[in-house]
């Protein structure tokens, strides 16, 4: 007998139980029935009755491809993601929902993306792909914490280790600019079976590109490679080309260049841009119209990229002739309607020292309408300022606020440069105004501009508190407006503060000079901060004079907290700084002022005894004179085992 395919609603209901009661008015007359087909859900199966009453199944076959299709097409066309997941999720496999993933990301669907992926996780329905899919269209909505956690919890090894899903990581953690994090990822996965593939160096060498030390770690990639057996491809090439570039190594750059050819591998636009760029750093326009000519012979046209590359090439070379005559060249193509062909001609005339040239550039430009972002604004506010025209470059700054209504960092920095040369303090004020109500954050160049003017104009606790700011945004001051900003709150008076300077420096990962440490401690000791000035004696003090050391060891004991001072001894002692008797006499004479520390006294004097160091008649009378508060008996003990410990010394 068949039964007809039972409704979704009931489908997953059926499928739970283990068997199937057969009411009495169906019973077979013989004990033995004969075996039952029945679909459903889209699979067929087949049970075999007994006397029990009972039909057990036993799945023969999965759903059809046909089937799982329409519930695909379902999933992809319902506006309600979790109304149509629990109608057919089940008999969706992971590559089904993969495939639903991909058509949510064409469509940006991200919402409905993160829901979907959470419900293949909860429902155990995730491979490599489900993997590589998400982070493909959430890649830029997902934190680089997230996304490590995401990758962490991968319990499957073949899928944590695939090499699609580890690219797709490093891939997305050098976009949002972790690229020493992706390589400590790098080798944690090498570690748990990861086998790299070039895609996974060349993902890798990308990263390098703009990073400090991203040349010798680029080596490092290329070796690490060339170690594994994989072979240089044309990508690779781009990427290490790209390094060489953006770290100024012309030579090197050559030097792959060459190789690659030589490997066999055809240069494309790419490589030539990459190589220009680099010989851009030098203005090596000799090598660069080598070049070009090259690529012309190759049969690759120059595009607007490689000519603008050009064109900065002959501005660091000082070819503004040939330089102009290459502006003109990219206007008559077509390629100049945006500002950067003029602004890097007209930067490197400013820089030059011919401003009025470069004001000429920025004129025409303006006249004829070129499309702005404000950055030729930048450039000649900044190169005003440069030639002290602190007028002119207000005015360029109104101008441009008048202007455009649309702002960047890059811009706010060069307004507020040219207001604080100006000492304008109602502009400056005005313009960090105008970034809070834009929500554009301050970067290093906004704190360090602003710290210089506040200083400028001996506003030191503004100058302090703006440094404070700048610290707790994870910018590390210069070593020198750091000493600077310490010297200035020390004449205010304001030593705590300077203290707290001293150590944003001494923490950051700046190197610092050994002169800083004597520096802040003749600060906390104007500001009478003992306990502080101590801190920095023990840790630093190798770099302190003697002198220094010496005055800081009196007024510590003239002032200090009492219950150190016999520390703060040792502690000189054990750098090597030979304690002179008036120090042991004022810490001798600070003890007998307070009777109730006998035990340090009592103690300093044992030590004393022990390091070779006697006291003078003058201490020595002052301790008898007052013995009768510390115990005459102990007192006299002690002075004269110190007495014969020195007289040992001395016939030694």
């Amino acid at each position: 007998m068949e039964i007809s395919t039972l409704g979704v609603g009931l489908q997953s209901t059926v499928f739970r139980q283990s068997s199937l009661l057969i009411s009495s008015s169906t019973r077979a007359s013989n004990s033995e029935l004969s075996p039952v087909t029945v679909t459903l859900n889209g699979e067929l199966v087949q049970a075999n009755t007994g006397n029990r009453n009972t039909i057990n199944f036993q799945k023969r076959y999965f759903i059809s491809h046909s089937e799982r299709q329409s519930a695909v097409l379902e999933v992809k066309q319902s506006s309600d993601l979790d109304l149509a997941l629990s109608r057919v999720g089940e008999i969706l496999t992971a590559r089904d929902l993969n495939a639903i993933l991909c058509h949510l990301g064409k469509l940006n669907r991200l919402q409905d993306i993160s829901k979907l992926f959470l419900w293949m996780q909860e429902n155990r329905k995730l491979d490599a792909s489900s993997y590589v899919s998400y982070w493909r269209f959430m890649g830029n909505k997902v934190d680089a914490a997230k996304m490590l956690d995401l990758y962490g919890c991968i319990q499957d090894e073949s899928t944590r280790n695939n090499v699609y899903v580890c690219n797709s990581v490093l891939r997305n953690l050098i976009r949002k600019g972790k690229f020493d994090s992706s390589i400590k990822l790098f080798q944690k996965m090498k570690e748990d079976g990861l086998i790299p593939d070039v895609v996974t160096y060349s993902t890798l060498l990308a990263g390098c590109i703009k990073v400090n030390h991203g040349y010798p770690k680029a080596l490092e990639l290329v070796q690490e490679l060339q170690n594994n057996k994989l072979r240089m491809d044309d990508v690779i090439y781009g990427a290490l080309l790209a390094v060489c570039a953006s770290n100024g190594k012309w030579e090197e750059a050559d030097h792959y260049f060459k190789q690659m050819k030589d490997e066999g591998h055809s240069p494309n636009i790419y490589h030539y841009s990459s190589l220009i760029n680099a010989y851009s750093v030098c203005g090596n326009y000799k090598k660069a119209d080598e070049l070009v000519q090259d690529m012309k012979s190759a049969g690759l046209v120059p595009n607007k990229v490689i000519l603008t590359t050009l064109l900065k090439v002959y501005v660091r070379g000082g070819l503004f002739d040939k330089s102009r005559k290459l502006l003109a060249e990219l206007e008559s193509l077509g390629y100049a309607e945006e500002e950067m062909p003029y602004c890097l001609l007209m930067d490197g005339l400013a820089k030059a020292g011919q401003l009025h040239e470069a004001k000429l550039i920025f004129d025409e430009m303006t006249k004829k309408k070129i499309k702005s972002d404000g950055y030729a604004h930048s450039i000649m506010i900044s190169a005003f300022c440069r030639g002290m025209l602190f007028e002119e470059a207000k005015q360029l700054a109104r101008e441009f606020e008048s202007t455009y209504k649309r702002y960047d960092l890059v811009m706010m920095n060069t307004m507020l440069c040219a207001y604080c040369r100006a000492g304008e303090m109602e502009s400056v004020m005005q313009t960090l105004r105008k970034m809070d109500e834009l929500a554009i954050s301050p970067d290093y160049k906004t704190f360090h501009i602003l710290i210089r003017y506040f200083c400028k104009e001996k506003i030191y606790l503004l100058a302090y508190r703006t440094m404070e700011d700048m610290h707790s945004k994870g910018y590390q001051p210069a070593e020198e407006l750091c000493s600077c900003l310490m010297f200035d709150l020390g004449k205010i008076k304001a030593y705590s503060e300077a203290f707290s300077v001293y150590n944003m420096l001494k923490y950051s990962k700046r190197t610092m000079s050994n002169s800083l440490h004597e520096k802040v401690l003749h600060i906390l000791l104007a500001g009478k901060l003992f306990k502080d000035a101590y801190v920095v004696v023990k840790d630093n003090s190798k770099f302190i004079s003697q002198p220094a050391i010496k005055k800081f060891a009196v007024a510590f004991m003239k002032s200090g907290n009492i219950n150190l001072i016999n520390d703060v001894l040792k502690t000189l002692h054990g750098c090597g700084y030979k304690i002179d008797q008036d120090t042991f006499q004022t810490a001798v004479s600070r003890y007998i002022d307070q009777p109730e520390k006998k035990d340090l006294l009592l103690h300093l004097l044992q030590w004393m005894a022990g390091q070779g160091y006697s006291v003078n008649p003058s201490s020595r009378n002052l301790i008898l004179k007052n013995s009768h508060l510390f115990g005459r008996q102990l007192i006299a003990e002690i002075l004269s085992k110190q007495q014969m410990k020195s007289k040992e010394q001395i016939s030694h």
